[in-house]
């Protein structure tokens, strides 16, 4: 009997990626932007829920911030772990349910591509490549619970940028971070074409009211929030 072992894939940028861990793509690259636009450097606290491949916790980590990167996903941890050992540059990684990970820690900046895509179940999946996307029927289960954990992770003056779906309505997030007592306002869109997930879903998604018939393109939006 023989064993295939599977091998780190190399990306763009001299990232590598574990199976099932989430790949950079159009939604890490408009919230790199929002990032480049924030004061981050030595004596920023840094923390990303949801790390990935751990991009964008090595982009804050480049200007000598210390980053805490926090993933549910084993082989996640494994890919930034890896990823900032090949770049040499310090990363603290942490798994497991950011909440839990980060109780008692304050930040200056939080960063998050969390799950946003809706999908056919109601619950976050608790294994697999979908649970990098995947965020119940309206796309919102690990976006609410960030709008709701963000007051308590940030010092006052802090910011939080989170990347989602204008599918899961950023008027919504908008809202509902204010209503923490947070500043918060859309500061970046981007329209991109859909992806393989969402034209596997179009008929469900169109029986939500969540796309029209003859919609292809998604449109991405950063949101921006800040503890006053």
């Amino acid at each position: 009997m023989s064993t295939t072992v599977r091998t780190p894939e190399a990306l763009p940028g001299g990232l590598v990626a574990l199976p099932s861990v989430y790949r950079p793509q159009a939604d890490t690259r408009l919230l790199a932007g929002a990032l480049a636009r924030e004061e981050v450097g030595p004596r920023t606290d840094v923390l990303e829920i949801g790390t990935g491949t751990g991009a964008l916790a090595l982009n804050a980590a480049r200007t000598g911030a210390a980053v805490t990167a926090v993933d549910v996903s084993w082989p996640a941890v494994a890919t930034a772990r890896l990823n900032a050992l090949v770049h040499g540059l310090p990363l603290r990684v942490l798994h497991g349910d950011f909440v839990a990970r980060t109780r008692g820690r304050l930040y200056d900046l939080v960063v998050t591509n969390p799950p946003y895509v809706p999908a056919p179940a109601a619950r976050v999946p608790a294994r697999g490549a979908e649970r990098a996307w995947d965020a119940g029927h309206d796309g919102r289960l690990v976006i609410d619970r960030i709008c709701g954990a963000a007051p308590a992770l940030l010092r006052p003056g802090g910011v939080l940028l989170m990347v989602h779906s204008g599918m899961c309505g950023a008027e919504t997030t908008v809202d509902r971070l204010t209503d923490r007592g947070l500043a918060a306002e859309v500061t970046a869109r981007a329209s991109v074409p859909w992806g393989p997930v969402l034209r596997s879903r179009r008929a469900w998604l169109e029986r939500r009211g969540l796309a029209d018939a003859a919609e292809e393109r998604e449109e991405l939006v950063v949101v921006r929030a800040c503890r006053l």
